[in-house]
């Protein structure tokens, strides 16, 4: 196996470079916005135009794909990141920095393609667990690095964003010198969203909860960070702590849901969700450490739900159809995704920015009154034929459903 990682390791390292980049953007944005008097819409609309363009992306991505290949894919879409981030710290307008989003969304899931179709086909169905972990491991380690980043100077300067353009130009290199063979242009397939709701309502709507919930918080939570007396180190640390919360309980979470009815657990997370959205959106601000220990506890029940969602949604459909179901939940939690930060802001301008987390709250409360009556309405799925959890990353393309080792089992292939 170590030989096999060393094989990915330009990818892999790549893949870092590239998120810290996106881990310090996603802290940086809102702050600098709010800094420069955005209006809380503006804020909100920002962050919706990342997930237009990350949309977008996921149905341009597999025809640039096929048109120039995977190495001049991702050095497009490394240049348009690092263009139009330096763009944004040269022009602060929040007409500009709308559009600049869309296509920075664009060219990160071209990104996520290229990286995700790569170690797919890397991998065998030997490996293909060992290697999605690792791709998991990077993700999450490298997000919070650059979430951190934040601290080191100030928002107002060019200095942060240069150091992302560094990142983004930077993982060009390992990219560049892989030897590895080009990958097969990648595959989307047929996505049909309401025969999935049929099969499975909670994996779809928790799919979309997610979404809603989400996205705000990546797109506004630094800025509710500052309102709550939070100065940039704090901030960093706020973000952080949110990560790896999530990072950390999603494996032991999703193991105890692979012994019994997942809603149970859907139920529960959504509804401590609701209960830590309320008592943050109260009690922020009063103690930092107060703020910090709430935000870690809602980033635990919060951030595994779509992976949750997920799994239940696939204890109800054959083997052979993962990979078609996961990448259709994708689809809707990214279609969600792209509401969230404007409903969001729109509740912040008119309630203040403690609104966030109310907001946050009434989807998971929402979300765990849907699953209990589901409950009452369908059995759970036969023990025999749960599938089991896989923790996720938190940004992917529909070519990750390929890679999950819960795909259904194909012929071995030969890796360098």
């Amino acid at each position: 196996m170590q030989k096999q990682l060393w094989a990915i390791a330009a990818i892999l390292f790549s893949t870092a470079l590239y998120i810290m980049g996106n881990g310090l953007i996603g802290v940086l944005i809102p702050v600098r916005a709010h800094a420069e008097g955005f209006s809380n819409l503006a804020l909100g609309i920002v962050g919706s135009f990342y997930f237009v363009g990350f949309v977008t992306g996921c149905f341009v991505g597999p025809r640039l794909l096929a048109r120039v290949g995977h190495s001049r894919t991702f050095g497009i879409g490394a240049g348009i990141s690092a263009a139009t981030i330096l763009l944004q710290s040269m022009f602060v307008s929040e007409l500009l920095w709308i559009v600049l989003r869309g296509f920075f969304g664009v060219a990160a899931a071209c990104i996520y393609m290229v990286i995700e179709s790569w170690l797919n086909d890397r991998a065998t169905n030997e490996n293909r667990g060992r290697i999605f972990s690792a791709y998991l491991t990077v993700n999450f380690s490298a997000i919070i690095i650059g979430q951190m980043l934040f601290g080191t100077a100030r928002p107002e300067s060019f200095a942060l964003f240069s150091l992302a353009a560094i990142f983004y130009a930077l993982c060009l290199i390992p990219m560049g010198l892989t030897r590895l063979p080009q990958p097969h242009a990648a595959h989307v397939p047929v996505l049909r969203p309401l025969r999935l709701y049929n099969i499975s309502p909670v994996g779809v709507m928790g799919c979309i909860a997610v979404g809603f919930a989400n996205s705000a918080i990546w797109t506004l939570a630094p800025v509710f960070a500052q309102a709550h007396g939070l100065n940039k180190a704090w901030i960093s640390v706020f973000m952080s702590v949110f990560t790896l919360g999530g990072a950390a309980i999603q494996l032991p979470l999703g193991r105890v849901s692979d012994r019994m009815d997942r809603r149970y657990i859907i139920a529960f997370v959504c509804v401590a969700a609701a209960a830590l959205g309320v008592a943050l959106g109260l009690f922020s601000g009063i103690h930092t450490w107060l703020t910090l220990t709430l935000v870690g506890c809602f980033g635990l029940v919060a951030l595994p739900l779509y992976g949750l969602s997920v799994a239940h949604a696939n204890d109800r459909i054959p083997r052979e159809e993962f990979v078609e179901t996961s990448a259709t939940l994708l689809l809707i939690n990214s279609l969600a995704s792209v509401l969230g930060p404007t409903i969001a802001a729109l509740a912040i301008g008119r309630f203040g920015t403690g609104a966030l987390f109310f907001y946050t709250a009434a989807i998971h409360a929402a979300m765990a009154a849907f699953t209990i009556a589901r409950i009452g309405m369908k059995h759970a799925a036969p023990a025999g034929l749960r599938d089991r959890f896989e923790p996720l990353p938190q940004q992917a393309t529909p070519v990750e459903a390929e890679l999950d080792p819960r795909g259904a089992e194909e012929p071995a292939k030969t890796a360098a």
